[in-house]
């Protein structure tokens, strides 16, 4: 860790105690986004309930999230942060959009396909 703390006073150009905080900083919000692999419970716009997994990975500034859910395949680009993520997704030739915000070690969302008039409901628990 001191090696890491370091390296962040030489690249910052700030003292010792500068660089602790700046790499704390950065430590806490590597382990704050949602990256993760996640068991997904929902309720769809019609009001019927599915499951499925869900796994949000690295991509560059942004984030791919992959859902399957009944056997069928969406995969999308999210943006966000610790505190929440917006997602417009593909399945098919069907598009939509998700936004979800933090609950507890998981994620609570609402989405709908685009040009919906209803939403479904969501939440997404850390594995």
């Amino acid at each position: 860790m001191k090696s890491l703390f370091a390296s962040a006073a030489r690249m910052t150009g700030k003292s010792l105690p500068g660089a602790l905080v700046f790499g704390a900083l950065t430590l806490a919000a590597a382990h704050a986004d949602p990256v993760g692999q996640y068991t997904v419970e929902g309720r769809g716009p019609d009001g019927g309930g599915y499951s499925g997994v869900a796994v949000i990975e690295p991509q560059g500034d942004a984030f791919k999230v992959t859902w399957v859910i009944a056997r069928e395949k969406f995969v999308g680009t999210a943006v966000g942060n610790e505190n929440f993520f917006a997602v417009a997704y593909r399945s098919g030739s069907s598009t939509g959009i998700a936004v979800y915000g933090k609950d507890g070690d998981g994620w609570l969302g609402a989405w709908t396909y685009t040009g919906g008039t209803k939403i479904g409901t969501e939440r997404l628990t850390r594995r």
